[in-house]
């Protein structure tokens, strides 16, 4: 039996004239795809297991607009961002935590100038905050000697130029962290971004996740990491189309740290 998890709700703590310090902003992935709930479900194990005074939006929270603003459809997107900005506004909201660099990109740096100024931290940032504070240990576990190689996503590191985190979180687990040939800068895409997720790709040679897994596969790693749930779904797949699924895990960092 799983253990309960404690997931304050932003208009119950209000009601009672509470405030959080956070805002966890969980995404549309983390919300209603199966696999992205196990990575919800470990960040919040984690900010629990911390201390965190925190709270989610829960049936108030609506898509942050990413998809609809990739896709080319900027009145969509103002539409959702705008719904959203009034929510957290209301709720005088002033930190955001979120796994989704997508959701991260968008309420950083697209909120803004529609009235949405806040200091929006991807989960390994915070992480990492909470953990040289002090307040979350880790160590070397269950993982501890496995090759791991990460996967840059691109709105956490080309776009924001976040690298550092999640591979100083991925080594505090005593693994052997190994680099593929293409990462940081000049990581590849796992084929999600830009609305692609939702979309057939194009005809070509290679589907882009298939190439990424690849990359990976070239480290010969016992488990892919990942900072995203989009790269999680696509490096999955690509896993699966090499018929590695048996040997090798693909695991969000906020996975890999709370299931130590």
């Amino acid at each position: 039996m799983s253990e309960a998890l404690n997931v304050p709700v932003m208009a119950d703590l209000f009601a009672e004239g509470k405030e959080p310090d956070v805002l966890f902003w969980v995404g549309s992935a983390g919300s209603f795809d199966d696999r992205a709930k196990k990575i919800t479900r470990a960040f919040v194990k984690l900010l629990n297991k911390a201390d965190v005074n925190f709270a989610v939006l829960g049936t108030e929270e609506s898509s942050s607009g990413d998809a609809a603003k990739r896709a080319g459809n900027e009145f969509l997107f103002q539409m959702q961002a705008v719904t959203n900005i009034e929510i957290m506004n209301a709720y005088n909201v002033k930190k955001i935590v979120t796994a989704c660099p997508h959701s991260y990109n968008t309420l950083k740096n697209e909120y803004p100038s529609l009235g949405g100024k806040y200091e929006v931290l991807h989960h390994t940032e915070f992480i990492k905050q909470l953990v040289d504070a002090g307040k979350l240990n880790i160590e070397g576990g269950k993982f501890k000697g496995k090759r791991v190689t990460f996967h840059d996503p691109c709105y956490l590191g080309r776009a924001n130029d976040v690298y550092e985190a999640p591979r100083d979180l991925i080594k505090s687990l005593d693994v052997a962290l190994t680099e593929m040939k293409r990462s940081r800068r000049d990581s590849l895409c796992c084929g999600a971004g830009g609305a692609q997720m939702f979309k057939e790709p194009e005809n070509g040679h290679k589907d882009v996740n298939v190439l990424r897994t690849e990359d990976a596969l070239e480290t010969n790693p016992e488990i892919i990491a990942t900072g995203c749930p989009f790269c999680n779904t696509m490096m999955t797949d690509g896993v699966k189309a090499k018929e590695k699924e048996g040997q090798i895990e693909v695991l969000d960092i906020a996975e890999l740290l709370a299931n130590n």
